[in-house]
């Protein structure tokens, strides 16, 4: 019979915060065609902005698309078909940056294929690209045991949600989130915790959404635990 392991060999989670800075490229579209173009050769780091920058800037109201392709497409070029086949792009369903880029490029190509004229925006509605850089800080705030988990997940910033359950994916070879990877450590008690954690939707939700959800059922699953 497997032992549980023992929590006090398992480190504390170190709670990061960051933000998310956006950086000039000088690289611009003004139609189809050479957003096409530019996507086959900017950065990755200019797809990875244009798709999750804007979770971590301040909204006072739901944004009417998730990825800034589909928002140009919609208010810089007013073509509403392309506009609807971007924004329903989820980058959680593609393993990779490169793989994301591809299927960008594809759904583009298909729509030139369809559109008689290249569509066009106007001079001061050209598409900028920039890339992210995300800048980290040490909160100093440090989670010993699980139980800790519904106390201290209400309290953390976006950055920190951002970090932890976004990024997290893009940077551990596992791809799985830190919270999860952190529970793994402590055996099979938090099985279903983390199996209930990868069904959050990390795109089509709000950060602060993601908070409430990571939460209710940290603390739903620490009420079973007690009983």
């Amino acid at each position: 019979m497997q032992e549980e392991p023992n929590s006090q060999t398992i480190l504390p989670f170190a709670v990061k915060d960051c933000v998310l800075i956006a950086i000039a490229t000088g690289i611009r579209a003004q139609n189809l065609r050479e957003l096409r173009d530019r996507l086959v050769t900017v950065r990755p780091g200019c797809i990875y902005y244009h798709f999750w920058g804007g979770l971590l800037l301040p909204r006072f109201e739901e944004p009417e698309f998730n990825n800034d392709f589909a928002a140009w497409a919609r208010h810089g070029l007013h073509d509403y078909v392309l506009a609807e086949r971007l924004a329903v792009i989820d980058p959680t369903d593609f393993p990779d940056i490169e793989t994301l880029r591809q299927e960008l490029i594809e759904v583009i190509e298909k729509r030139l294929y369809e559109s008689e004229m290249v569509p066009w925006s106007k001079a001061d509605q050209q598409f900028y690209f920039k890339r992210s850089k995300i800048v980290v800080f040490d909160t100093k705030k440090r989670i010993v045991e699980p139980k800790m988990l519904s106390n201290v997940l209400p309290a953390l910033s976006v950055g920190s949600i951002f970090y932890h359950f976004i990024d997290a994916r893009r940077r551990t070879p596992e791809g799985v989130d830190d919270f999860s990877a952190w529970l793994v450590a402590f055996g099979k008690k938090y099985a279903n915790l983390c199996k209930e954690i990868g069904t959050i939707d990390l795109y089509f939700t709000t950060l602060s959404e993601i908070r409430q959800r990571l939460a209710r059922l940290c603390t739903a699953h620490l009420e079973k635990e007690g009983s």
